[in-house]
């Protein structure tokens, strides 16, 4: 939801920082806030106006009324606020419906004023304009507002000024100081209210005396979506539940997951203790299901409504359900058990797998509650993927202990949810329907034309021709108006208010686009669509993306590849393609407002398809201004797009191939639609594809408040198209354009057979307002809600079904009688060419194998958290396992000992760095100083490690474990190396001697002898070091010897390998990585000191170098 209310301290508090900057010269609101938890002397003691003023007290808690209902106590002092506070806090208040606990309170010092005082001011915004009201009396008994108050409205293009608000609003207002101190306060209050983001803001009373203007009572809601704008002004805001619903931290945390999501999570607890619950994909699919529920008389058990959405992550699928799950199994028992409900409608580009995978982890983690509380769950979804994602959640359901039932879209959205609540039969075994490898296969279409004659014959389609023809009476259609007479009533339609702009055909199979954004995915589709559609050419010519230089993308055009141009800059784009007229935008929230301002400038472009949901109001109604002055079509936001079938779609519209072949959108069928809800665009191509020869156009205007279209906009179009037969209206509850189709079919601009359902019914059966998933959905007055429009909507001639679902069957029965009269002449069906499909999705559906191209067994980064050899990465670092654990995980595949993992660390330690005269470290110096980067730098140091800097350790290793295996007398074996002329790797140091002994070496032999348990080759070193120090007092153990014994010691000796295992890590040089590793650190250090020093480059000095030239040739 994007306009939210807040509460009225929220309201004061921003209104005491902004009002007065534009001018309003009001006072500023004092008050204190109350709640269980206040100390009531600190709160006397921060605020001392409370013990020396007559005070006024009331709930805040978006209680509408309260100066009626009694719930404001008046001049009265600080010990009888506690008391009246006292008397209330915590206990039940009915309020209308609703039942709830008063837990906010207000405290504000009483004013002394005169009825006389009390005035009424009101702005709220809407589609064209801002309207102002105001009334010269205010207070409690103000009565009907809408019929006493003066209206002003200010366009959305349009800036107020003082002498509109004294001559359209102040008539009433004799006083001439006094007329201009209101007016004054009104300009700067409408400033504020638009700088501000409000969507609506209520004084009563605003109290003007002779010496200053308070505000009294305030109601207020915020443009929510307008946060990125707004927070340095608004502050911290807190939208509180409406009362009557409890704030619940569960909604708190998927509020935050969505916030933090591009997807959309929303959850809002209606029964606690309820013992239907869902877990719902679709903002729209979500609204129906919670209608049939209702309407199947499961209101008052209904438990929560919610909805994911927007291509949610399998982690963030994984957190909703287990958030949903943890409460269905916390609260009571129930007699009968619990359901879940898991739906959703034909999903456009969710991946249903990767989603469903999110739930059956979370279904997992709670099994024993789940069997504990008597849970069912009926699943229903399709979509991408779906395939995978129904057969693994039907193969998890065999192992779950409780009854899971999983159906694809051969069954109808909403039929689940009579299964659910014991209303209709649980089929044993479903139709399952061709899926997307079939379709693509040779005779997959055969395949799917021989399953609908079987179905026939079992009797399936007659089904429902017979239900509907017994449950559903019609009133006689009308005959068609002839072409002529069609066109000449849709522009007598622009003349009554419909935008000019949507006076022509939106698209055909010559249609060329620009897609902002990249968006490969959604342009494939695009392209896949014309393919299939037999275009001659692509529909997408060009792509605009300022992030990235002019370059070229590729794509596939059927079988073979295409290039696709990527422009930074739009005006290029443009003029290098004159011929297009469509911009299909996927900027994000942020820059879709300025993305599209700067599209408008460009005349060729006639219609523009805004995807991003949340852009704020005031910004969508400027674009909707400056679309209709330039005469183009604005499609959204907030929608998925749209589609004409055998000739071009929007971006996502339709989902994949399997579904758009399955929906025969390759192919112009009768039936036009429009619908608010994206998803649900794709579920009623679904039931107009099997109710009826198919789908001619199809347009989701978008689910946010206002749209840049509206259904009369595309009703009328459809209704000037001869081609089009049979009209389909998917509206909602809140907003008011159904009332505009209503009167369009009495006043005979609508002619054609409308067949119309407004979802939402649910919302009058709940006992406190519930927000649905799209930003308009929400009904401010009876008359916007869904049950009041289908009334109207049937009163008017639609045709209205008795629920969502019959829809498909009253479409279908509408259908027949327009092929009956011949109306519509069904055509021989054409089957679509092949398309090949994605190497990846094959191979994610499961349809082709290749061997890896690399195999990897020490990381998965793919599932919900990344995994180390089998360890999650919380459980890496909540068992503190350090460094030397993760070279454990990672380099041996196993957690060792911590004594090993402790011997790790100091090698680390020990090898980080020896000065910068070795060879490494100086190579490293030369190379930064050089100017080169980081890991130039660090390379080159790294590439002298070697037998005679720091890589003896493998070496060493291989030596002294051979002598020892081969059980050689630490003698024989210096005798033997000495008689090969081989040097002893690890023994020797150049500086360090018996008697100036190396620290390192003595603190990791000394770790080594105390905490190994045996170390036999690193005490056969020692050994040997005694007999080479006999000889040379330097002929030391090194550290490169000492690390590489007791690395040998430790492969051999843990427990932790095999005697293979350990021979193979020696073998594979697996020592020396201590020391690459240990001395990365430190040459990492050069690098930094020496641009921190900011040293030049190095020369070598030249009498440092010993010059031999050949002499002179003679």
């Amino acid at each position: 939801m994007s306009a939210k209310a807040i509460t009225e301290a929220t309201g004061k508090d921003i209104l005491n920082r902004h009002l007065n900057q534009h001018g309003a010269g009001a006072a500023n609101c004092r008050f204190a806030t109350v709640n269980a938890e206040t100390d009531w002397s600190k709160l006397s003691a921060d605020q001392p106006w409370l013990l020396t003023t007559p005070l006024v007290v009331k709930p805040d808690q978006l209680i509408k009324r309260r100066g009626k209902l009694g719930l404001i106590g008046v001049k009265k002092n600080f010990e009888e606020v506690k008391q009246w506070i006292g008397e209330r806090i915590n206990k039940d208040q009915k309020i209308g419906n609703a039942v709830g606990k008063l837990r906010n309170f207000i405290i504000e010092p009483f004013i002394p004023h005169t009825e006389a005082e009390e005035m009424y001011v009101c702005i709220y915004s809407h589609r064209s304009a801002d309207t102002i009201l105001f009334y010269h009396q205010g207070g409690v008994d103000i009565g009907d507002v809408d019929a006493k108050a003066v209206k002003l409205d200010v366009k959305v293009d349009s800036t107020l000024s003082l002498a509109d608000v004294k001559t359209t609003l102040l008539k009433a207002i004799t006083d001439a100081s006094k007329k201009e101190r209101i007016a004054k306060f009104i300009y700067g209050l409408y400033a504020t209210f638009a700088d501000l983001y409000f969507t609506y803001l209520e004084i009563n009373p605003l109290v003007v005396t002779a010496d200053n203007l308070y505000i009294l009572d305030l109601a207020a809601k915020l443009d929510s979506t307008a946060d990125f704008i707004c927070r340095p002004k608004w502050g911290e805001i807190d939208y509180p539940p409406p009362f009557g619903r409890d704030a619940y931290p569960e909604e708190a945390y998927i509020a935050d997951l969505d916030a933090k999501s591009g997807a959309s999570l929303k959850l809002t607890i209606l029964n606690r203790n309820g013992r239907i619950w869902t877990m719902v994909a679709g903002g729209g699919a979500s609204v129906i299901y919670s209608d049939t529920i209702c309407d199947l008389g499961g209101a008052s058990e209904l438990a929560n409504y919610g909805e994911y959405s927007g291509a949610p992550s399998e982690q963030q699928t994984y957190e909703y359900a287990k958030t949903i799950l943890n409460l269905m199994t916390s609260s009571p028992k129930h007699p009968d058990g619990k359901v879940l409900i898991t739906g959703g409608g034909i999903a456009n580009f969710t991946n249903v797998a990767a989603t469903f995978q999110g739930i059956i982890t979370a279904l997992r983690e709670f099994q024993p509650k789940l069997v504990e509380h008597n849970v069912s769950i009926f699943v229903r979804r399709a979509g991408p993927n779906y395939q995978e994602g129904l057969r693994r959640m039907r193969d998890f359901g065999s192992t779950l202990g409780i009854p899971l039932h999983v159906f694809g879209p051969e069954t109808h959205m909403t039929a689940i949810c009579g299964m659910a609540l014991g209303k209709r039969p649980i089929p044993q075994v479903a139709s399952v329907e061709f899926s997307t490898a079939n379709f693509l296969l040779p005779g997959g279409q055969q395949a799917q034309a021989d399953l609908k004659e079987a179905n026939e014959a079992a009797g399936l389609g007659s089904a429902l021709r017979s239900t509907t023809a017994q449950s559903i009476k019609l009133p006689p259609i009308s005959a068609d108006e002839s072409d002529g007479s069609a066109t000449t009533n849709h522009q007598q339609g622009q003349s009554n208010g419909a935008n000019s702009s949507f006076n022509r055909k939106f698209f055909s199979n010559t249609t060329k686009a620009i897609v902002w954004g990249m968006q490969q995915r959604a342009v494939q589709s695009m392209l896949d669509f014309d393919f299939i559609c037999r275009r001659d050419e692509p529909s997408v010519v060009a792509m605009v993306y300022p992030f990235t230089g002019d370059h070229k993308q590729k794509y596939y055009w059927g079988h073979k590849e295409i290039l696709i141009p990527v422009y930074k800059k739009m005006s290029d784009a443009i003029h290098k393609h004159k011929e297009v007229d469509v911009m299909v935008n996927f900027a994000s929230l942020r820059s879709a407002y300025d993305s599209t301002l700067e599209v408008l400038e460009f005349p060729q472009i006639r219609t523009v398809a805004i995807i991003a949901e949340g852009i704020p109001e005031n910004m969508t109604r400027k674009l909707i201004v400056e679309a209709n002055k330039k005469g183009v079509a604005i499609i959204g936001p907030a929608t998925v797009g749209g589609v004409k079938p055998g000739c071009f779609k929007i971006g996502n519209t339709g989902g994949m191939l399997d579904n758009i072949l399955h929906s025969k959108l390759y192919r112009p069928g009768s039936v036009a639609y429009v619908s608010r809800s994206g998803g649900m665009s794709n579920e009623l191509n679904n039931i107009i594809s099997k109710a009826t020869d198919g789908v001619i156009e199809g347009i989701a205007i978008g689910g946010d408040r206002y749209p840049g279209s509206t259904f009369m906009d595309h009703i009328l179009r459809y209704q000037s198209d001869p081609e089009t037969k049979l009209l389909v209206l998917l509206g909602e509850v809140g907003g008011t354009e159904e009332y505009d189709v209503c009167a369009a079919i009495k006043d005979g601009r609508i002619t054609k057979p409308l067949v119309a359902w407004c979802i939402g019914t649910c919302a009058s059966m709940f006992t406190s307002e519930v927000q649905f998933g799209h930003a308009g959905s929400c009904a401010n007055s009876d008359r916007e809600t869904a049950t009041a429009k289908n009334k109207a909507l049937r009163e008017a001639g639609a045709y209205v079904p008795d629920s969502f679902d019959t829809l498909g069957e009253l479409i279908h029965h509408v259908y027949g009688e327009l092929v009956k009269t011949g109306r519509i002449v069904p055509r021989e069906e054409v089957p679509p060419p092949t398309v090949p499909m994605d190497y990846s999705w094959a191979r994610e559906l499961g349809l082709i194998r290749k061997p890896a191209s690399f195999m990897t067994s020490i990381c998965d980064e793919r599932g919900q958290e990344l995994i180390y050899a089998g360890m999650p990465i919380s459980e890496v670092l909540n068992k503190d396992v350090g460094i030397g654990g993760v070279i454990s995980l990672l380099w041996f595949q196993r957690c060792l000992p911590p004594y090993v993992c402790k011997f790790f660390e100091m090698c680390l330690m020990v090898t980080a760095d020896h000065g910068p005269a070795v060879s490494g470290a100086h190579n490293t110096i030369v190379c930064a100083r050089a100017g080169k980067d980081l890991v130039s730098s660090v390379v080159s140091g790294l590439l002298t490690i070697g037998d005679r800097f720091g890589g003896a350790l493998d070496g060493s290793a291989r030596q002294f474990s051979e002598a020892y295996d081969t059980n050689l007398h630490p003698m024989e074996f210096v005798n033997k190396m000495r008689k090969e002329g081989k040097l002893i790797l690890g023994i020797g140091h150049r500086v360090k001697s018996i008697n100036n002994p190396d620290v390192r070496v003595k603190i990791i032999k000394e770790f080594v002898l105390e905490n190994f348990p045996q170390c036999p080759l690193l005490k056969y070193a020692l050994e040997v070091e005694k007999i080479t120090t006999n000889k040379k007092p330097n002929l030391i153990l090194n550290v490169d010897g000492v690390i590489a014994t007791a690395f040998v010691d430790m492969l051999r000796n843990s427990g932790s390998f095999t005697s293979e295992e350990a021979q193979e890590y020696i073998n594979v040089g697996a020592i020396n990585s201590l020391f690459v590793l240990g001395r990365s650190i430190g040459f990492i250090g050069h690098y930094m000191d020496q641009k921190r020093l900011k040293q030049g480059l190095y020369r070598h000095p030249w009498d440092d170098i010993s010059y031999v030239i050949p002499e002179q040739y003679n």
